[in-house]
């Protein structure tokens, strides 16, 4: 299986007057352009999706709609609160085992949350330093998630560098 870990794209800033539930922060118009440039980028690394799996948050859920109508899948994204920002990883694994049987798995959520489950997966521990950016896709690979909850770290991409093959 692989996993194509995405952090969501910019948000309206935490305390906004409006936005004091942080479940409903938005993408700003600004983040929403970009990640689909960043949607855009990462279909010329020529992978494919199976299912776009997202916190419901509202930012990371427009992350996933917009990664979605990018892969041209929008009727293959689900959500999960196994994903939101106090997710739990063994919850979240289990989700995956019993509900999606597939290649290519894509998580959408926040951070600090995601740069632990790649530390988790990939080392046993979340001490490892990873720095996921806003609209940021790591890609994880297991030949068995389920069996042994261990992935290997095939590569993180930065906005930066996906917008740059996006031109």
């Amino acid at each position: 299986m692989n996993l194509y870990i995405v952090r969501h794209a910019i948000a309206v800033e935490r305390g906004t007057p409006g936005y004091e539930d942080d479940s409903q922060r938005p993408l700003t118009d600004a983040g929403r352009e970009k990640m689909k440039k960043i949607a855009k980028g990462i279909r010329q690394l020529d992978f494919q999706l199976d299912v776009i799996l997202s916190s419901p948050y509202v930012r990371a859920r427009d992350t996933a709609r917009i990664l979605a109508n990018g892969f041209k899948m929008e009727d293959k994204v689900t959500f999960s609160d196994h994903l939101i920002p106090s997710g739990n990883f063994e919850s979240l694994i289990n989700e995956i085992h019993e509900k999606y049987d597939v290649a290519n798995l894509a998580l959408v959520g926040h951070e600090p949350m995601l740069s632990s489950l790649i530390s988790w997966l990939t080392t046993g521990t979340t001490d490892t330093m990873i720095t996921l950016k806003k609209g940021g896709v790591a890609c994880l690979s297991s030949d068995n998630l389920y069996k042994n909850g261990r992935a290997t770290l095939e590569w993180l991409i930065t906005p930066a560098l996906v917008l740059a093959l996006s031109k």
